[in-house]
Parts: C-alpha cells; structure tokens; sequence
C-alpha cells in the first residue's frame, strides 16, 4: 500500500498543496496533521508508522515535512525501512526502494541539515554584529527608566497599590511589580 504524509507547522497554514501531489503520485490514504515538525509526538504520523506492513512505501510532498532535524528524518525513515517499508520524497525524487535512492536520500539531508545550520551561524554572527553596533534586539521596555523610579516613588513614598499604578502607567501590573 502507498501511505501518503502531509503537515503543516501552523493552523493557519493549508495542506491543500501537499495532498494534490500526494494524490497525483497515486497515494492510497493520506495522514494530514498540523503540528510543528519539531514536536516528537505527532498523532497521525504515530498512526501511519503503526499501519505499515512490508512492501508498503511513504510518501511525502517533501522530506522536511516529515521531519525539521537530521537525525529524526533519519530516525524516522530508518522506523520506516525496518518495517520493510520504503520512503519517497516527491520533491527531491528521492526513493529509498532502491540502492541509488538510499544514496541520494542521505546525501541531501546532509546538506539540509548543514543548510539549516549555517542559517542559525549567520543569524548569531548578525546579532553579535549589531550588539557591538550598540543595537539591542528584543522588545523595548513598557517604562522607561525615569518612569520605573517614578512608579517606585509613587508606591514607596504615596502608598499606591499596584493595580492604581498599572491604570495610571497604562501598564500591566507584572510591569509595575517587575519595577
């Protein structure tokens, strides 16, 4: 039997796509979720993996769909073929039902895997960049510092209640508490 998996990371994200190229390869039954790749307990992916049997094959629109990491892509496929199952990529025309389609399948997660690493070097050589430009990333405080030693001074010397403080600052009262 040919099983067919679709995810998408987010609800508002369509599976639309994913299930037309999962039918056009003449897939039997598609498993869809929405759940993040990187989560390790994804319902319906549980599912297919329970369903196979030897000469069975899964095939995904794309590899990254099954999997965010390398080594759970590889897990996962490795689950797969000791079951006696094959795994298909539509995508990267990768067929692990064949000695050349193993080949190919290990050598292009390795350079997605190697891809997604080089990104999150460049994103940290980006922020130390800007941190030493006198940049700071992250959301600008509710209240600056002239305010947060107002608010104290309005608490400590006027005997003002937090919630009183969070109305007139148009603050929550954590902002006011952290203050």
């Amino acid at each position: 039997m040919i099983f067919g998996y679709a995810r998408v990371s987010t609800e508002d994200q369509s599976l639309d796509a994913q299930i037309v190229a999962l039918e056009g390869a003449g897939v039997e039954r598609i498993y869809a979720e929405k759940a993040s790749g990187s989560k390790l307990s994804r319902l319906e992916l549980e599912r297919l993996l329970d369903q196979l049997r030897p000469g069975d094959v899964v095939v995904v629109a794309k590899y990254d769909r099954l999997s965010r990491s390398l080594q759970d892509l590889l897990t996962i496929v490795e689950m797969v073929r000791s079951q006696g199952a094959g795994f298909r990529s539509l995508a990267e025309d990768i067929d692990t039902t064949t000695p050349a389609g193993r080949l190919v399948f290990h050598v292009f997660a390795s350079i997605a895997q190697f891809e997604r690493e080089r990104i999150v070097e460049r994103t940290k050589e980006g922020l130390a960049a800007a941190r030493k430009r006198g940049r700071v990333g992250g959301r600008p405080p509710a209240l600056s510092k002239e305010r947060r030693v107002e608010v104290q001074r309005m608490r400590d010397q006027e005997g003002r209640s937090v919630s009183e403080l969070a109305r007139l600052f148009q603050v929550s009262p954590n902002t006011i508490r952290r203050a």
